[in-house]
């Protein structure tokens, strides 16, 4: 069942909206227009609509309903809610499960720290939010600016109460130590105040006041800390030069929006300038959509900033827009389409993001942050995985003991940081004592050579996480997640199987959907581990078992036994050598070939 175009003859010509339907009644498309009858018309003319998706859609309409409004104020406003409501696949839908990440002061606590937060909907929590960062890569370099120029605390609450010494980032400046009275409350707070005004963009006066203390402090002969207060002002000025490569937006909350078409494929940028500084960038990407650009751009406003409280000051656009006027009405906000000067410079660069980003919507890094952000927020960590390192153990009934680790970084396999351990001084078959021998050992190293990685994986339940928790505290390292990852019954068959994630502090493990993405991501790395681990266990019980069956061999001494063991790897391979084989093997005479053939016959 089609629809007859003759039927438009009694459609009615006020202002309002149509809402055309498939034969099973559904909305496949909402639009607006200041003339019904003239609009719809249009869509049937053979010369009247001329877009590439108009074909498509008038072999589904089936029926076509209007809605008559006074203006054509309240026309955007119904078109606005009727999309929402329906989401037909034919408009430009916002979705509403975008997630942002902020970074957060707990400015009302004895000794706030900073933390990046991923949260959706409005913040909940009594501290002070900047943002949002849309790009996870640019709120990260964000935060480890700001904990290099104002070394707050980035350990947990409980771990503030429980310190007795000052941990790893007390000694490479990265912590004031507010735990063990290395600061006084004042000097703390001047931190904390000094880091809100660099992120509400008050860089300029921070400069002015650090130099003044600066210069005091070399006056009072405290040369340590103006060592120490120029150093952070060369940052702050590196910043500043950055900063001037890209031209801002005169102080103000502006949103810049642009979007790059090609063929039916739609991305729209949108730059969030706060307090004249470019904070970060939103994209949205849409699909076989029936709207020209300057109806997409129309929708977009009026889905996005209806309703929203923090809205800006105002919004740049690339090219002018008929409602423009009654968007800012609706709106409350200006909204400008700048030809020249800053402004227009700030339009430019969106459309050249629109464009690089449209070349970049399938990025697999770009999903990697939002997994490894899932992977924060789920576990509940205190710093972002970035790097991710897990340790597993091997034997053979307490035989032969291995261990190895496997790194991560940005969610993919880092080979080069890649260990296997030999177990030592540890008890034949003491699993706890082999986690915390290499735990030692490595991480040792790894704190001597400010090299920690930001989360530990342990293979395995409460048990060997008690015993990494053991060598965390007598190492005195804070600044690292810990957790124990354990599949149900110990079984290793992938995907499907419950997987319980063991917390420090925490009596319930968390139980991960057997669905999950975060949950492929943790198994992949543990059975990199365990599979590491096992290859290098069969390796060493191999080499011991090729030993000790050629010990017996008349003549063969530990050189000519190493060579044999190094070029054949196994006993099978040796006992199946020819004489020509042998003598290849460096030092192996006629004799030893001999004596060879004759202990394996």
């Amino acid at each position: 069942m089609k629809f007859d175009p003759k039927l438009l003859e009694q459609y009615p010509t006020q202002p309002g909206v149509y809402l055309m339907k498939n034969a099973e009644g559904q909305v496949i498309y909402v639009g607006k227009a200041k003339q019904l009858k003239v609009r719809l018309k249009q869509y049937f003319a053979p010369s009247g609509d001329t877009r590439a998706m108009i074909p498509f859609l008038i072999q589904q309409i089936a029926h076509i309903d209007t809605i008559v409004v006074p203006s054509e104020k309240e026309a955007l406003l119904l078109e606005n809610t009727l999309i929402k409501k329906h989401q037909p696949k034919f408009n430009a839908i916002l979705k509403d499960d975008k997630t942002f990440i902020s970074l957060m002061i707990n400015h009302r606590h004895q000794w706030p720290m900073l933390r990046l937060i991923r949260s959706k909907g409005p913040p909940t929590e009594d501290a002070l939010y900047f943002g949002p960062y849309t790009s996870a890569y640019a709120a990260r370099q964000t935060y480890e600016l700001l904990t290099r120029i104002f070394p707050l605390r980035q350990c947990s609450d409980e771990e503030l109460k429980r310190r007795s010494r000052p941990c790893l980032l007390y000694d490479i400046k990265r912590c004031i130590a507010p735990c063990v009275s290395k600061c006084t409350q004042q000097e703390y707070d001047a931190l904390v105040f000094g880091a809100i005004r660099f992120l509400r963009g008050q860089d300029k006066e921070i400069l002015i006041e650090l130099k003044n203390q600066m210069e005091q402090a070399a006056e009072a002969l405290e040369y340590e800390k103006a060592a120490m207060l120029l150093q952070r002002i060369r940052q702050i000025e590196h910043v500043l030069e950055t900063q001037s490569l890209v031209v801002k937006a005169e102080g103000k909350n502006t949103d810049v929006i642009a979007l790059y078409r090609e063929g039916e494929e739609v991305m729209l940028i949108q730059l969030l300038f706060r307090e004249g500084k470019l904070i970060g960038s939103e994209h949205y990407a849409f699909s076989e959509i029936l709207e020209e650009d300057e109806e997409l751009l129309s929708s977009f406003l009026l889905q996005h900033y209806h309703g929203q409280e923090n809205h800006p000051q105002e919004i740049l656009l690339p090219s002018p827009l008929k409602d423009a006027p009654l968007l800012s009405e609706i709106l409350n906000i200006a909204i400008h389409t700048p030809q020249k000067g800053p402004k227009r410079a700030l339009v430019e660069i969106a459309l050249e993001n629109a464009l690089a980003t449209f070349n970049q919507e399938k990025d697999e890094q770009e999903l990697k942050e939002k997994m490894l952000l899932d992977l924060e927020e789920t576990l509940r960590l205190t710093r972002y995985p970035k790097r991710i390192e897990c340790f597993d153990t091997s034997h053979l009934q307490g035989s032969d003991p291995v261990a190895s680790l496997v790194a991560f970084t940005n969610g993919e396999k880092d080979s080069k940081r890649m260990r296997l351990f030999r177990v030592k001084t540890t008890t034949q078959g003491d699993d706890y004592g082999a986690m915390r021998e290499v735990l030692r050992r490595h991480l040792t190293k790894a704190k001597a050579a400010d090299d920690l990685p930001d989360l530990i994986i342990i293979d395995g339940g409460k048990g060997q996480l008690s015993s990494a928790l053991e060598i965390f505290k007598e190492l005195d390292i804070a600044s690292v997640d810990l957790i124990a990852l354990t599949k149900e019954e110990g079984r290793h068959d992938k995907g499907m199987t419950a997987e319980r994630v063991f917390l420090p502090g925490n009596h319930d493990p968390i139980r991960l959907s057997k669905r999950s993405s975060l949950l492929f991501l943790l198994q992949k790395i543990r059975d990199e581990a365990h599979n590491q681990a096992i290859r290098f266990h069969r390796k060493r019980r191999s080499k011991r078992t090729l030993s000790s069956s050629i010990e017996a061999i008349r003549g063969i001494g530990p050189t000519k036994r190493g060579r044999l063991l190094r070029h054949f790897g196994s006993v099978a391979r040796l006992k199946e050598a020819t004489p020509e084989q042998l003598a290849e093997v460096k030092g192996i005479t006629k004799k030893d070939i001999k004596a060879i053939k004759d202990h394996f016959s």
